[in-house]
């Protein structure tokens, strides 16, 4: 056991995303060098195959490609769905109640699904395995045969015992032993995953090619596993451990096979991605970084590479005729304490940066930020915005806010309600405050009500549905550009026709192509109809219909 001073929280936020096609074909077992061994391969029909049911933050997707790439590599198949599956891998979110509500709410149909198929394994992962509360997860999830932390997903494959016999020979190359990854230490006197192995298994993921990324054109990476941070309300620390960087040249090169393998966009991930780099050691190399913290606890940057110097780094690669090998490079989330003139330098000099800014402000209010933890108010944080805004003109904002927080009266309510009309965000991700067990606000008193609460959010989201409106309405007439990422059905229930695809062109026979979906380089959702063979590829679309969430256009001549 190791004792971890106490950290806090800086969580991703939570996205409602639709995950690509991933190819399900299993990778066949290597031969063994020994041929006398090859009768102790696997038979591809004997392994289980497993669908991955992903909730929450984009390091959670993350998670789960390298999940689902190991099991392709042990030589399991992808199953379409939980009905046609005998191995589930349901990988939660625990930011919010209602987001594990939604895991208990599934026990029943996944205790049908193994009286149907007794040999079914389903396996829990993901921020609702927490160590404090191991001895209670079989009550709380009863279809659940195994529980795994974040920082023990690497022993998925060796902990359900799929590892071939020419397989193990790599497996106890990677992980000496079942145990060694997934590290127990103390948060006060809370037993909490710790989040040492992570950078490495990580390494030896991408060296070995089992990630099994779920686009090829848009591609995470992660940076930084865990949280030092202090907020009050979030189980992130407890669940995912202090904060712990992967090494430099590592990423930069992770980066490099990215651009080499054609991805057009490439997002650095993390639950506080700006604070990347203060855990490691300092080298000569990086002397010239002598950048202090502007808010909360101080650290000792010098000499060690942060997210700027990697920003700048992976920018550096180019293509023979020098424009950048990656073409878009966002980073998500950013606490404000570590938002540094640097980080905001790099943005406005890097041509692959996006000018788009994810930066959580929780409440409008600086003695809710006091509870909360924050350590920072909001002169300050108004402050990094103005700072951001005149180096990158232009750039979109988006923000995560807590309404109904302990404590919370109407006046201070009101203030976030003139925090969103001050700042004019592009997009607000918002919850009503639900008290996570074990986390330093569950001793506070909820004391708002729950119809208080939801009064308060839908009140919140009003607003902000009319901002987002007009401040989409600012692209009106305007030729973007847009990456396509996907095709997607038709819908016919948006409150607005420009939040959604076109509906007609389906039934149209002068309207030629499918539905596609994408965003431009301020994170802003397109919908435009095209051929499909454009997934992938930058676009220029004239806008011609903006509504409060996305904006619709048409192909531009080229």
């Amino acid at each position: 056991m190791i004792n971890i001073p106490r950290p806090g929280r800086s969580a991703l936020p939570v996205l409602d995303m639709v995950p690509p096609t991933r190819p399900s074909a299993p990778r066949s077992p290597d031969a063994p060098a020994d041929v006398r061994l090859g009768e102790y391969l696997p038979e591809s029909a004997a392994l289980p195959s497993f669908h991955i049911w992903t909730l929450g933050c984009q390091m959670n997707h993350s998670d789960s490609e390298e999940m689902a790439g190991r099991l392709l590599d042990a030589g399991c198949a992808e199953a379409s769905s939980m009905d046609t599956a005998g191995l589930i891998v349901v990988n939660t979110c625990a930011i919010r109640e209602g987001a594990e509500q939604k895991v208990i709410g599934r026990q029943g149909q996944l205790a049908r699904l193994k009286t149907a198929n007794p040999g079914l394994r389903v396996v829990l992962t993901g921020c609702s395995v927490r160590e404090a509360e191991r001895a209670g997860l079989k009550r709380r999830y009863p279809a659940v045969d195994l529980f795994l932390r974040p920082d023990e997903e690497p022993e998925l494959v060796d902990r359900l015992g799929l590892t071939s016999a020419q397989g193990a020979i790599t497996a106890i190359t990677a992980i000496t032993a079942i145990g060694s990854v997934g590290r127990t230490g103390v948060l006060g006197r809370t037993p909490i995953g710790v989040a040492d192995a992570l950078p490495g298994t990580r390494a030896r993921a991408v060296t070995g090619g089992t990630v099994a990324r779920g686009s090829a054109v848009s591609a995470w990476l992660p940076i930084i596993y865990g949280c030092d941070k202090t907020c009050t309300y979030c189980i992130v620390p407890f669940s995912r451990g202090p904060e712990r960087s992967r090494p430099f040249d590592e990423i930069v090169d992770e980066a490099r096979a990215l651009a080499a393998a054609g991805y057009r966009e490439v997002t650095l991930l993390g639950q506080n991605v700006n604070s990347y780099g203060h855990d490691l050691a300092p080298e000569a190399r990086f002397g010239h970084i002598r950048t202090e913290r502007w808010a909360g606890r101080q650290l000792d940057l010098g000499s060690r590479p942060d997210l700027a110097e990697l920003i700048r780094a992976i920018d550096g690669i180019r293509t023979a005729d020098g424009v950048p090998a990656i073409p878009r490079l966002r980073f998500v989330t950013s606490h404000p304490w570590d938002l540094s003139d640097r980080l905001i330098d790099a943005m406005r000099d890097c041509p692959s940066v996006v000018e788009h800014l994810h930066l959580p402000v929780q409440t409008g209010d600086d003695a809710v930020l006091r509870r909360m933890g924050r350590q920072y108010t909001i002169e300050h944080y108004q402050e990094r915005l103005t700072r951001i805004r005149e180096a990158v003109p232009g750039i979109t904002v988006s923000t995560d806010v807590i309404v109904g927080f302990c404590g919370e009266t109407k006046d201070q309510f009101q203030a976030t309600l003139r925090l969103l009309e001050a700042v004019r965000y592009d997009q607000v991700f918002a919850a009503a405050y639900s008290p996570r067990p074990g986390t330093a606000s569950s001793r506070l008193a909820d004391d708002v009500s729950p119809d208080v609460k939801r009064r308060r959010l839908n009140e919140l989201l009003a607003l902000q549905e009319g901002i987002g409106a007009l401040r989409n309405e600012a692209w009106l007439g305007r030729t973007v550009e847009v990456l396509l990422e996907k095709a997607v059905p038709p819908r016919s229930h948006e409150h607005d026709p420009a939040d959604a695809p076109d509906r007609d062109s389906n039934e149209r026979p002068d309207v030629a192509g499918v539905h596609l979906t994408g965003r431009t380089r301020g994170h802003k959702l397109v919908h435009v109809t095209g051929e499909a063979a454009l997934i992938g590829r930058l676009v220029d679309v004239r806008i011609e219909h903006a509504g409060p969430y996305a904006l619709r256009g048409t192909l531009a001549p080229a």
